[in-house]
């Protein structure tokens, strides 16, 4: 009996349920805006290699 009220009580599994929905919200919301965010790395990487010539 005691053992079965220790285990309602235990919140250990919470935090790895917690990190597996982050990261499910994550992983959405990169497929959502993965054209978006392509296009934003794309010219950063742009302006680093034509700023670097100025070095």
């Amino acid at each position: 009996m005691y053992y079965g009220i220790q285990m309602l009580k235990d919140n250990s599994g919470m935090s790895v349920i917690e990190l597996l929905l982050i990261l499910v919200v994550l992983i959405a919301l990169i497929m959502i805006f993965k054209d978006q965010l392509t296009e934003l790395v794309k010219s950063i990487f742009d302006k680093i290699t034509s700023e670097s010539g100025k070095i």
